[in-house]
Parts: C-alpha cells; structure tokens; sequence
C-alpha cells in the first residue's frame, strides 16, 4: 500500500510535544521514527488504493487489514467523527459524500502526551531478539531485548531490564539503570548513576549523572543537571491527572512522570511533580520544585 504521511497542525492537547516537534512524524520510536514505522507498516500491504493519514493514528493490525482491502475512494474517521486520512487513487482528496471508515477501538489515537508512552510501551514490547550494531563493554547486563545504534557505547555497571532502545552515537553509563520499554535517539548522553524507567528520550537529550527519569517524555536538545529527579507516583496511589486546556484529565496511569519540550535545561537537583509539563524553552534553577506547569 503506498502512503503518505499528513502533518498538519497538531492538537493542542499534545503540547508540550506538538511544539517541540516540526513534524510528528519525525518523532524517534524504537530505533526508528513514527513516520517510518507507519510507511513499513503499509509497505507490507497489497493494495488498489493509496492511503493519506494523519500521524496521529496508529492503526490497529484489523484496521490496516481493513483499509488495504478496500476498493473505493474512502475517508478514514475517529469515533469522535474526526477526519484521520482517506484512501483514493493517488491521494487527492475524496469528496465528502464519499464512503466512510470508522477506526476501531483497537487503534491508538495520539491526544495526549502519554499516548506515546503507550505506543513507545507496543512498539518495543514487540522486539524479539536483540540488534547490536554498537559497543557493549564488559560487566554490561541486561534482561530483555536491546537494540543498540552504530556508533554508541554502553559502559561498564550498566544494568538493563526490559526492552530497550539506543540510537547512534549515544553514551551510556557507566553504573546506569534501564528498565521498562525505554527508546533513547541518536546522540543522547546519559551519565553516571542514572536511572531510566519506561520513558521516551528524543534526539540529543542529556540526563547528568545521579538523576530519575521515570515514565516521561523528553523532547530534543533538553539537559538534565545533575541530581534532576521526574516523580512518577501520587501518595494516594491515585491515577495521575494532566492540565489540558485549563482541565484536569484523568491519565488512566497510576505511575507518570514528566512531559519536556525541546530546548529545556533544568538546574542541578531539580525536582519535578508527577504528570507536569515543561514547554520549549523553559528553565528551571538549581533545586527548584517545579509543582506546575513551566508555559513559555
């Protein structure tokens, strides 16, 4: 099936990141980027029809089935009767009148910073062996699934539990935790003592020695001064809820870190409440308590 990506403006639910990113396509995911990971995806479908669709879904595997059988110009709508994208000869917009298809509920629709965690949390979950293309030093372990890019190193006392991602040209370690589904892009540096858990790291982020990064997002060319802590867990156990739009929303996820726009440099022992959001740009000071959202 020939595909192309539609990158339009993105929700304002999905700031910080919609901000961060010139496109979400580009976003970096399991070694990869999201646009690439949708094209292989098509690319393995006989189809009649080319398919235009918004970065923004991940289609379900009965939905790409379903779309690669058609053979009538279609448009391609959420269960809100949002427009998602279309199927047509060679692209060009089909009339209005046109059949539609409704996205099941099996496909994930990116609203909300957290749903990258959930599609970070499927795309690794379904390595099945490990990929290195880089050096593993000795007294590295790990138990799970690790792709490694060319050009990075992983030190020695690193310890990764789970599947995990590393891009090119990155240095890990040495004494490093990694566990849950974590993806780190190209060119990133995590320091000595750090500890990554279940997070997404994009293109050129440094996370300084002695810091937690927990169930996050962080968007490119952001640093993390030393001792830099992402809380990820209420006291009263409670799901975590996000400001969106002045409205508090229910995440549906019990344990949840930060969302960091690109361009962020937060002071040595920073210290970040569950669930809050840090645009592009912004900064904070040596042992700051950021308890809501830093807006620039």
């Amino acid at each position: 099936m020939k595909l192309q990506i539609i990158d339009g403006v993105l929700p304002e639910s999905l700031e910080p990141v919609a901000s961060a990113l010139p496109q979400l396509g580009q976003l970096p995911l399991a070694g990869s980027s999201l646009a690439e990971l949708l094209q292989a995806k098509a690319a393995a479908l006989p189809a009649k029809l080319a398919l235009s669709l918004s970065p923004c879904l991940w289609p379900s595997a009965a939905l790409w089935q379903n779309l690669a059988k058609q053979e009538q110009a279609c448009r391609l709508l959420s269960p809100q009767g949002d427009l998602l994208g279309w199927l047509s000869e060679g692209f060009e917009t089909p009339a209005t009148d046109c059949k539609e298809l409704l996205a099941d509920t099996a496909s994930l629709l990116i609203r909300y910073p957290w749903d990258l965690l959930t599609l970070n949390e499927a795309l690794l979950g379904a390595f099945s062996e490990d990929r290195l293309l880089g050096v593993v030093r000795p007294g590295v372990n790990w138990d799970g699934f690790l792709h490694l890019g060319e050009g990075s190193v992983i030190l020695p006392g690193v310890y990764i539990e789970g599947n995990v991602s590393i891009g090119r040209h990155c240095k890990i370690g040495p004494n490093c935790y990694l566990r849950g589904n974590t993806s780190i892009a190209d060119h990133c540096h995590v320091g000595n003592g750090v500890e990554i858990k279940n997070s997404l790291l994009c293109q050129q982020v440094a996370v300084g020695h002695l810091s937690y990064v927990g169930d996050s997002v962080v968007c490119q060319n952001s640093n993390f001064g030393a001792g830099s802590i992402c809380a990820n867990l209420r006291h009263d156990g409670k799901n975590q809820r996000c400001l969106v739009k002045g409205e508090k929303i229910d995440t549906g996820r019990r344990k949840l870190g930060a969302f960091i726009g690109a361009n962020v440099k937060l002071g040595i022992n920073t210290s970040i409440y569950p669930g809050r959001k840090l645009y592009s740009n912004s900064s904070t000071r040596p042992a700051e308590v950021v308890q809501t959202d830093l807006i620039t």
